[in-house]
């Protein structure tokens, strides 16, 4: 059954997006110290897994109300055009980092920034290139995210309704979709790599269980809250040591020996290899128990309540223009990096000036919103301002002359005319 229901408004969804991008901006910065402490070097996901389950989550939470108060049409046209404006964004945002990055390739000698980007392919053959960036087929580098968004939610379009009314269709769907991909390795094609680096085929799956558990977050938050304290004490505990190994592996691939020294051969062959591209299932795995922990034991609270916390959130909430933002900073960081020989002080003032100017951009559309509620505000003020008092009208009616000496209602007018101006 459908129900209308607004539930407050978890700030969490937007804590997490936010945090996902300050790790996908460290983590492109080559040879960045700051992107050795990031998600993706204490598990087999990344911030890529938490990007799109919470993208998924958090178009749920966006359309669902419009698809039950407007019906599908007019939810399907508005996401129809959300997925046109991040075409278009992803167009502009295309043409602005080839520039950086030809700018950059001239001022930093000891680097090859369009090679390195995957430029080449551009600058051997711009025509094609540019055909291809149009058809989302050339994506150099950092730009793989928003054409896999752009499929993802052009496919909710179609698939909105059957995640609100069939929600376990939609997930077996998925999954078969998903298993498919991998196993006869489709995906779509690209150049000049030859395919998608994010196999749309694949990630779709964690799109739509994000989806899932947007559309119906109200029965998940019931089913959670509803385990007893027997149950979450030992999913606790699987779910610790499951995170915590999937940990010590991770960290182990800094130490190739000593890694194959305590992996068996057969443990490895079953394991190996966690590929991204796919969205390998331990991936999945492990993102869907860090998020498990997440909703049993890390409720919304004070935490959240911080500035940084609220800086974090604010960039959750316009992940478009922040993202776009990151993407420009990455090559700008790297250079400026590669001219002091990558030093520990550049690198951490590149990084953290990088955030800063990542939250800073996330206040302006707040700023705007202000200036725009205050001036809506000052103009309906302005406006009923001018509407005469009814006391001063009946009183001034009261005392008006009767008989011969009453005024025609022309002179009434021109006298009123007169007051107001």
């Amino acid at each position: 059954m459908i129900t209308n229901s607004s539930p407050q408004r978890d700030l969490r969804i937007d804590f997490f997006r936010g945090l996902a991008l300050i790790f996908i901006f460290l983590d492109h910065v080559p040879d960045n110290w700051l992107g050795e402490v990031t998600s993706r070097n204490l598990g087999f996901s990344d911030a890529a897994e938490i990007f799109v389950f919470l993208a998924g989550y958090a178009a749920a939470l966006a359309y669902q109300r419009r698809y039950i108060e407007q019906g599908y049409f007019v939810t399907g046209l508005y996401l129809v055009r959300r997925t046109w404006v991040l075409y278009v964004a992803h167009i502009f945002l295309l043409a602005q980092l080839m520039a950086v990055i030809f700018v950059i390739n001239d001022f930093v000698p000891t680097k090859d920034f369009i090679d390195e980007a995957g430029l080449t392919y551009f600058v051997s053959q711009p025509i094609k290139a540019l055909v291809d960036a149009l058809l989302l087929r050339f994506k150099p580098m950092l730009m793989d995210p928003l054409p896999l968004y752009i499929v993802l939610l052009g496919t909710l379009a179609m698939a909105l309704p059957i995640a609100i009314r069939k929600p376990r269709w939609l997930l077996s769907l998925s999954a078969i979709v998903y298993v498919a991909g991998i196993t006869k390795q489709w995906n779509f094609s690209a150049q000049p790599e030859g395919v998608w680096f994010f196999n749309p085929l694949a990630w779709q799956f964690l799109f739509f269980i994000g989806v899932t558990c947007g559309a119906h977050r109200k029965t998940l938050s019931v089913t959670l809250s509803s385990l007893s304290i027997y149950t979450r004490r030992h999913l606790a505990a699987i779910l610790s040591v499951f995170l915590l190994l999937s940990a010590v592996l991770t960290l182990s691939w800094h130490w190739p020996t000593w890694h194959d020294q305590w992996v068996p051969q057969w443990i490895a062959h079953l394991l190996y290899p966690i590929d991204k591209t796919n969205l390998a299932p331990l991936r999945v795995l492990h993102f869907l128990a860090l998020a498990l922990c997440v909703a049993l034991f890390l409720p919304q609270g004070r935490w959240l309540q911080s500035r940084m916390a609220q800086a974090v959130q604010l960039m959750g909430r316009h992940s478009l223009i922040v993202f776009c933002l990151s993407v420009l900073l990455v090559p700008i960081a790297d250079g400026v990096n590669a001219l002091s020989n990558d030093s520990f002080i550049v690198q951490t003032l590149t990084s953290l000036g990088g955030i800063g100017l990542m939250i800073l951009i996330a206040t302006l559309p707040e700023w705007f919103s202000k200036q725009e509620k205050r001036f809506r505000e000052g103009a309906w003020h302005r406006t009923f301002s001018v509407v005469p008092n009814v006391s001063t009208i009946e009183h001034r009616e009261a005392r008006e002359p009767t008989g011969y000496f009453a005024r025609t209602d022309a002179e009434k007018l021109l006298s009123s005319s007169g007051t107001n101006g």
